[in-house]
């Protein structure tokens, strides 16, 4: 019976430290989404991230980074002419026509608002030629422009590939960049996009549901919603209070209400918990008795219930919250030491100095010797007087 007893309380030990644990790794939410990030807009600062850096698929969350490589690389006033292979494009559309005209903004504007498959596919092979050039320098410029290094796409649209991936992280820092840009900015928040074709004249409303009121939020600045059968639902979204603005990516949510919910609990939480500060220029930080300061006045994001810095060897000062977690990272200045050269210099006076005295010395004892020279030749010419 005591063996049984022990047993069982074993057993029970057991779990209870695998219930620990996994409480331990959920952090301060529980997400329905495989994936998620929540960025300070401002200043980049992650504030919660689960699965962030684990490749998953994007599906139409990519034209995000389509939108605005086009409005970068591109001349927005450009007129592109829609070829067959972008009308045949599945999924969602604004009904293309083959030969038709369109402007390079309508088409980013409907790509976005309305998640147009055919639009993607126009603007890729306007931009460079075909769909296959464009991956390659789409994913040039994320690297290089952005800097992002976890993000391989193959199309403009996200249809599925399974060389087609990116992470939660990747897409936060892309969608938070791009929001930097106002005419990304103002098409990203579009809730009502009037919209003239060849075979389609109607009014586009946004599929975000936060943006638009089915799934109210307020303060909801812009959105992106995505969905393939191996993706599943992935939203991306921006809000803002009077204090803060928020970033927030969830992917791989089973049911469409799930993203959004997920979303509702990191804009939650952001705004419950975090708060800007500002690093002062110039204000000296000591480690190891080297000094660091910040160049010019910076913006950092601190935890409400509590904040260390941390400051390493070589000048990075950690913004931690009250668990210890890195919300982000600045980069100080390191201020040189006063030289010992100057002490030199110090010593090179004291010789010119000593220098001066025996010069002055010399003048003294050569004015005197004129002195004397010119009162003989003085005594002389009395004499001869």
């Amino acid at each position: 019976m005591k063996k049984f007893v022990s047993v069982i309380l074993l057993l029970l030990l057991i779990c209870t430290n695998h219930l620990t644990i996994y409480a331990a790794n959920k952090g301060p939410l529980e997400l329905k989404s495989k994936g998620a990030v929540l960025l300070d807009s401002d200043t980049g600062a992650v504030l919660f991230a689960k699965n962030a850096d684990k490749r998953m698929y994007p599906a139409s969350l990519t034209k995000i980074a389509t939108a605005i490589y086009a409005i970068d690389k591109g001349n927005l006033d450009s007129i592109v002419t829609v070829s067959s292979n972008a009308v045949r494009q599945d999924g969602t559309r604004v009904y293309l026509n083959e030969g038709e005209k369109v402007p390079l903004k309508q088409l980013i504007q409907g790509m976005l608002v309305n998640s147009g498959n055919d639009a993607a596919v126009a603007i890729a092979e306007h931009l460079d030629g075909s769909v296959e050039q464009f991956a390659v320098n789409l994913n040039g410029y994320l690297k290089s422009t952005i800097g992002v290094n976890n993000t391989h796409f193959i199309n403009p649209n996200g249809l599925f590939d399974k060389n087609h991936y990116t992470t939660a992280m990747d897409l936060a820092i892309i969608t938070n960049y791009a929001i930097k840009n106002p005419v990304f900015a103002e098409i990203f928040g579009t809730k009502v996009l009037k919209w003239t074709g060849q075979s389609w004249k109607t009014n586009i409303l946004t599929h975000h549901k936060m943006l638009k009121g089915e799934f109210a939020y307020p303060g909801v600045t812009g959105g992106k919603t995505g969905y393939t059968v191996k993706a599943k639902q992935t939203l991306a979204t921006t809000a803002r209070n009077a204090n803060i603005k928020l970033t927030a990516v969830v992917l791989n949510s089973e049911q469409q209400r799930d993203k959004y919910d997920d979303t509702a609990l990191l804009f939650n939480y952001g705004f419950k918990n975090f708060q800007h500060e500002i690093l002062k220029q110039g204000e000296i930080y000591i480690k190891d008795n080297k000094e660091f300061y910040p160049e010019m006045d910076t913006l950092i994001t601190e935890s409400i219930s509590g904040t260390t810095k941390e400051l390493s060897n070589d000048g990075n000062l950690s913004i931690k919250n009250h668990n210890g977690q890195v919300v982000q990272l600045v980069t100080l200045k390191y201020k040189e030491p006063v030289p010992k050269k100057i002490l030199v210099k110090s010593e090179n006076i004291t010789v010119k100095k000593e220098q001066v005295s025996h010069l002055n010395a010399i003048y003294g004892l050569v004015i005197i010797a004129f002195a004397v020279i010119f009162i003989g030749v003085r005594k002389k010419i009395i004499k001869k007087i």
